[in-house]
């Protein structure tokens, strides 16, 4: 079917407002309260988290995966460097690179996103919590760290040590989820320290040995429970202009529930959680906020 002519071309915001929307609910959710001027950079941060998470699916090799994070090392540095820079009429890099013009990102801190994600083109092993820490801060932390600046600059010091254990949370209760995926893939993002404490090998949790890898899921569940205790603790007290760059991760201890109940090899664990649930969880977390203004 031919494209509707009378109809104007979708703008780059537009774009990675879509891609949002359809690939991550989560966070397209969270949108909704953050002030309206602050939205349209938020989309394009997740947009642009969307896009470098899916490079491993649309490579056979890891160079050319390696090659497309590098694309977007230049475009970033270069926008970050001379106001002038083409993002190469990629819709989600140019939005991009107007959110980090207009709130003044740092390039360092998407330097060392890409660079982590560099791990997820490869099949190496996580060796420790403290590798898989080192990860999360770079990946998972740092998209919410960036979210805080966008929202209030100020303020967005007071948050590491909460988009720290927040992030670590986050994306341990992600490779749960994800855990048939990265099985197929031949990747083990548990830590190999949980697994030797576990008594569970690669060899098995790839395997889907039922008991040896049910042992490493609840290890890797009691992980992340621990750092959501240490979340809250230093999330208490962050203003409320803050709070919505950390709704997305409000919703970890429900994940960690049902992947608790079912087990992570279940689809209605990883299955995304209803709207109404969603909607009510990041409703009552901005009343907490608020609360403590």
């Amino acid at each position: 079917m031919a494209a509707d002519a009378s109809k104007p071309p979708l703008s780059s915001a537009e774009i990675a407002a879509d891609l949002v929307r359809r690939e991550d609910p989560d966070r397209a959710v969270s949108l909704a309260f953050a002030p309206a001027d602050r939205r349209e950079a938020l989309t394009a941060l997740y947009a642009f988290n969307i896009e470098t998470a899916r490079v491993r699916d649309q490579i056979s090799q890891p160079l050319p995966g390696e090659i497309r994070l590098q694309w977007w090392r230049d475009t970033l540095e270069a926008a970050a460097a001379a106001e002038g820079a083409s993002s190469g009429g990629h819709p989600v890099a140019e939005a991009l690179t107007q959110a980090m013009r207009t709130h003044a990102l740092p390039f360092a801190a998407f330097d060392r996103f890409l660079e982590q994600r560099i791990f997820d083109l490869y099949d190496d092993p996580m060796p420790s919590r403290a590798d898989f820490e080192a990860y999360a801060g770079g990946t998972a932390s740092t998209l919410i760290t960036l979210a805080c600046l966008i929202l209030d600059e100020s303020a967005a010091r007071q948050a590491s040590d909460a988009a720290g254990h927040a992030g670590v949370a986050q994306l341990a209760a992600g490779v749960l989820r994800l855990l048939p995926i990265h099985r197929r893939r031949g990747q083990v993002f548990i830590p190999a320290d949980i697994l030797e404490a576990s008594g569970c090998t690669r060899e098995a949790l790839l395997a889907g040995d039922a008991a040896p890898s049910a042992r490493a899921v609840q290890a890797m569940v009691a992980y992340a429970r621990g750092h959501v205790a240490a979340y809250r603790a230093a999330s208490a007290a962050l203003p409320a202009t803050l709070r919505p760059a950390f709704l997305p991760a409000e919703l970890t201890p429900i994940y960690l529930d049902r992947i608790e109940a079912r087990g992570a090899g279940d689809e209605n664990a990883s299955a995304a959680i209803g709207p109404f649930r969603r909607s009510w969880t990041y409703w009552r977390a901005m009343r907490r906020a608020r609360a403590v203004i």
